[in-house]
C-alpha cells in the first residue's frame, strides 16, 4: 500500500511539474532525413551524421514543483563536433507540431554556419543567427515565429533577482535583434537554457572514452531493445576491489557493517529492464571500468587470424598503400599493408542447381547487349568498295583538289563494348548475419557473384571479381576470385563457393588497390562496382568519421584515374553516409537483400 501511494504521488507531482506539450511532440527519428539534407544543403559538413544529443545539467533556477518532483535538472541542446550533429531526441517545447518541427530545421541551419570559435557562447550564437538570416532570408519568418513563441515561455523579469533579471533582459534582446548585445551581464546562477541557440559548453568525454558500436551485435539486436542513436558521456575508472567501504543503515535502531561483494549477474536474471533504463537516463556521466580478470579467449576465437595451414594462400609479400588522415588533412604513405589471397581449399564446382533457371533467363537478356555486326566505312582495305567514299574521291579529283589518301573500302565486322568492370565484394564478419530463416548475407553475396558472372559471360565484357576484409591496418585481406585475364569457369565458381565472412571493413585500402587494377585496363568505360552491407570500420581508429573520410578520398582518387565508382548496398542506414561517399546518383540501396542476386546483373546492364 505504501509503495502504491508513493507511485501515485510521483506520477501526480511529475505531471504537475511538466512543461512540455506531449500532443505536439516531434521526434528526431521522424525528421532526421529532412534535417540531414537541409544541414548539408546549407553548407554543413557532409561527413557528419545526425544523432540524438545527451542531456546535460544547466544549473538554472527551477520552479518549486520541479524541485519537489526532481525534474528539469537537465536539458537537451543542439551542438556539433567532428563526428556528428547532435540534436534533441524529441522536441515538445511548443504547443504545435509546426513550431517544434521548425525548431529542428532552424537548429540544423544554425549549426551549418561557421564563425570565430574564440568568441563567447553568447556572442557566437548571435553571430551565427545573424549570418544564417543574412545567407538565407527565407528563414526570417520562421525565426520570428520561434522567437515570439519562446519569449512567451521565458521567465518574468519581476520574479527574478536583479542580477538574473538583467541577464534575462539581455538574452531576450539578443533573441529579438541578434548582435545588438555585446556581453551577458554576470549573475549568480546561469540563465535559463535557450533552445534556439547552440549549447554554451558542449560536453566532452573524459579520458578519450567514446561510445563503440559492434556491427555484428547490432545486426542481431533484439527489436525490443532501445536502439536510439544517442551517445552518452563516459569516463574510465578503476574497477572497485569490493574490500573497502562502510555501508551503514538503520534497522530498528541497529547499525550493521556490511561488505560490498561483486556478483556477476546475467542479463537473463533481470526481471524488469525499465529500472536499468531509467537509471541510465538519469546518469549524466557513465563510468566504465576494466575488470582485472582475463577475458575468455574462446569468445574471441572467431576474430583471431586462422592458422596458416587453413588460411588462403598469400600472393606475394603484401602491398603497402597510403591512408587519408582527415584530422591532419594529409595522406599517410605506406600506412596499410594489403595482402592478396587465393583460396587454398577451393574445388571446381558447377553452378548451383537453384540458380540455373535464373542464370538462363539473365543470359538471354544480356545477349541483347552483345554488339551486332556493322559496316566499318572508310577502310584502307576490305571486301567491298565504299561507294560514298569513292564518289567523294572522284568529285574532288574533277575539281582538282585531291585530299590526302582516303579509305575507299568497307568491312563488315563485329561491334565492341569498350568497357571493363571490377566487382569488389565486402566479406566482413557482418555478412554472417541472417536476413531471413533461410539465408545469410554471405550466401546472398555468393549467389549475386554467380549470376553476375553468368550474365557478363553472355556479353563478352571484361570483368574481374575480388573480395576484401581487414583486421587492423597491417592486415587488409584481398581475396582473388577472378582476374581480368582469367576465363569464368568451374575454378572461379569454386573460389566463389569458398568465400566466408570474417573480420572488418577497411574499405579505403581495398578501393585503392582495386582502382590500380582497373586503371590498367585500356578501355573507355571502366566501372568499379562495390558490393557491401555496411559502412567502413575496423578495430582501430578506422571506426566512425575517420573510415568514412578515408573511403571518400579513395573514391576521389579513383575518379581522378577516370574510373566510375558505384555502390550497391543492403544497409538500411546507407542514406546517412553514402551520399557523402559516392554522391547522390552513384549508389543504390537494395531494400530486400534476397533480391540482390537478381537485381545486381540488371543494375549493371543499366549502368553500361
Amino acid at each position: 500500500m505504501e509503495e502504491h501511494v508513493g507511485q501515485l504521488w510521483h506520477r501526480l507531482i511529475t505531471r504537475a511539474a511538466a512543461t512540455g506539450y506531449p500532443q505536439a511532440v516531434v521526434k528526431l527519428t521522424e525528421i532526421s532525413k529532412v534535417v540531414g539534407v537541409l544541414f548539408r544543403a546549407l553548407g554543413g559538413d557532409g561527413g557528419l551524421r545526425v544523432e540524438a544529443t545527451i542531456a546535460t545539467r544547466h544549473g538554472a533556477g527551477r520552479h518549486w514543483l520541479q524541485r519537489i518532483a526532481g525534474t528539469h535538472k537537465q536539458v537537451e541542446l543542439c551542438w556539433r563536433n567532428a563526428e556528428a550533429l547532435q540534436l534533441p531526441a524529441q522536441i515538445d517545447l511548443f504547443p504545435t507540431k509546426a513550431l517544434n518541427r521548425d525548431l529542428y530545421l532552424w537548429l540544423a541551419a544554425l549549426a551549418a554556419g561557421e564563425v570565430e570559435q574564440t568568441l563567447s557562447w553568447f556572442q557566437l550564437n548571435q553571430q551565427l543567427t545573424q549570418q544564417t538570416l543574412q545567407r538565407f532570408p527565407g528563414l526570417q519568418f520562421r525565426y520570428q515565429r520561434l522567437v515570439e513563441a519562446l519569449l512567451a515561455l521565458r521567465p518574468d523579469f519581476s520574479r527574478l533577482r536583479p542580477d538574473e533579471a538583467a541577464a534575462e533582459r539581455a538574452i531576450q534582446q539578443a533573441l529579438r535583434q541578434p548582435g545588438s548585445v555585446a556581453d551577458l551581464p554576470a549573475a549568480k546562477r546561469p540563465p535559463q537554457p535557450i533552445p534556439l541557440w547552440l549549447h554554451p559548453s558542449p560536453p566532452r568525454s573524459k579520458n578519450g572514452l567514446v561510445a563503440e558500436k559492434d556491427d555484428e551485435g547490432s545486426a542481431q539486436q533484439s527489436s525490443s531493445s532501445q536502439s536510439v542513436e544517442q551517445r552518452r558521456r563516459g569516463e574510465r575508472t578503476e574497477m572497485p576491489e569490493g574490500k573497502n567501504g562502510l555501508l551503514a543503515f538503520r534497522l530498528e535502531s541497529l547499525f550493521t557493517l556490511a561488505d560490498y561483494v561483486r556478483v556477476d549477474r546475467c542479463t537473463d536474471d533481470e526481471e524488469d529492464d525499465k529500472a536499468a533504463k531509467q537509471a541510465l537516463e538519469d546518469m549524466e556521466m557513465v563510468s566504465v571500468a576494466r575488470d582485472n580478470k582475463p577475458a575468455a579467449t574462446s569468445l574471441r576465437f572467431d576474430l583471431d587470424l586462422p592458422a596458416p595451414a587453413y588460411d588462403d594462400t598469400p600472393l606475394g609479400e603484401g602491398i603497402l598503400l597510403p591512408e587519408w588522415d582527415y584530422k591532419r588533412q594529409l595522406l599517410r604513405p605506406d600506412y596499410c599493408c594489403l595482402q592478396p589471397l587465393l583460396a587454398t581449399t577451393a574445388q571446381p564446382v558447377e553452378l548451383p542447381a537453384r540458380l540455373k533457371r535464373t542464370a538462363q533467363r539473365l543470359r538471354r537478356q544480356f545477349e541483347a547487349l552483345t554488339p551486332t555486326r556493322v559496316w566499318h566505312k572508310g577502310q584502307a582495305d576490305g571486301p567491298e568498295i565504299d561507294l560514298d567514299a569513292y564518289l567523294l574521291h572522284k568529285a574532288e579529283c574533277r575539281q582538282g583538289r585531291v585530299s590526302a589518301e582516303r579509305g575507299l573500302y568497307r568491312d563488315f565486322r563485329n561491334g565492341s563494348r569498350d568497357l571493363a568492370c571490377l566487382l569488389l565484394a565486402d566479406l566482413s564478419l557482418s555478412t554472417d548475419a541472417w536476413i531471413n530463416n533461410k539465408a545469410r548475407v554471405i550466401e546472398v553475396i555468393q549467389d549475386s557473384l554467380f549470376l553476375f558472372a553468368e550474365s557478363l559471360c553472355a556479353t563478352g565484357d571484361q570483368f574481374a571479381m575480388y573480395g576484401f576484409s581487414s583486421r587492423y591496418r597491417s592486415h587488409v585481406r584481398f581475396h582473388t576470385l577472378k582476374t581480368f585475364e582469367q576465363n569464368y569457369d568451374a575454378t572461379v565458381r569454386g573460389r566463389i563457393q569458398a568465400i566466408k565472412p570474417g573480420y572488418y571493413t577497411r574499405m579505403g585500402a581495398a578501393i585503392r588497390y582495386a582502382s590500380t587494377l582497373l586503371s590498367q585496363q585500356k578501355v573507355s568505360q571502366p566501372l568499379l562496382l562495390l558490393l557491401t552491407d555496411g559502412k567502413p570500420n575496423d578495430l582501430d581508429q578506422y571506426e566512425g568519421r575517420y573510415g568514412v573520410e578515408d573511403t571518400r578520398m579513395a573514391l576521389h582518387e579513383a575518379r581522378k584515374l577516370g574510373l566510375q565508382p558505384f555502390c550497391v548496398t543492403i544497409d538500411e542506414k546507407a542514406s546517412d553516409y553514402l551520399p557523402h561517399l559516392f554522391g547522390s546518383h552513384s549508389y543504390v540501396v537494395i531494400r530486400n537483400p534476397s533480391d540482390l542476386p537478381r537485381e545486381l546483373p540488371l543494375l549493371y546492364a543499366r549502368l553500361t
